[in-house]
């Protein structure tokens, strides 16, 4: 499954923003490896002062925006799953604001984030190996819109791109 399978009809256009981060050649399953392995990189690789610093009064530290990540990640996992197993309810949105509030990230070290963002996107990437073809194209309802079980998948994909992105023009 390749990014440019996807139609217009398969999400949200707000989603539009992310999934301009993929290349329309990226495959699902290599874009969660190598994805993987190069948040672990980032995260890894920034200074220790940089962790709990927010480029301005009232925005998230950069262990909040990485908190928010995972925190997406398991709601797309949700999503995805119910989605795929055709269950037709329609799905809730979710806060990011409320959920920051209470996910203490500024007390976690970054060994324990990494490794919450590891199990968290293994979790993920074992889901997407179960499931057919046809279980990716269903198409539900989450946030009140249309989406597919392989649009969510490629839509995590390109947040963490867009945070990332982010955090090196704001926070660096």
């Amino acid at each position: 499954m390749i990014r440019s399978d996807l139609t217009s009809k398969e999400y949200n256009p707000y989603f539009q923003i992310y999934l301009n981060k993929l290349s329309d050649d990226l495959h699902l399953d290599d874009g969660f490896q190598k994805g993987k392995e190069a948040v672990v990189e980032f995260f890894s690789s920034l200074p220790n002062d940089t962790y709990d610093y927010a480029y301005a009064e009232g925005k998230w530290t950069v262990k909040e925006v990485f908190q928010h990540l995972i925190d997406t990640e398991r709601v797309f996992i949700y999503r995805c799953f119910r989605i795929a197993r055709r269950d037709t309810t329609s799905l809730a949105g979710f806060d990011q604001d409320d959920f920051i509030k209470t996910c203490n990230a500024n007390s976690k070290s970054i060994e324990v984030l990494l490794e919450e963002f590891t199990a968290v996107r293994h979790s993920f990437m074992v889901l997407l190996k179960t499931l057919s073809q046809d279980d990716l194209k269903f198409i539900g309802t989450a946030s009140g819109f249309p989406v597919s079980a392989r649009a969510i998948a490629f839509i995590n994909l390109g947040h963490y791109l867009w945070h990332i992105d982010i955090i090196k023009e704001r926070y660096l």
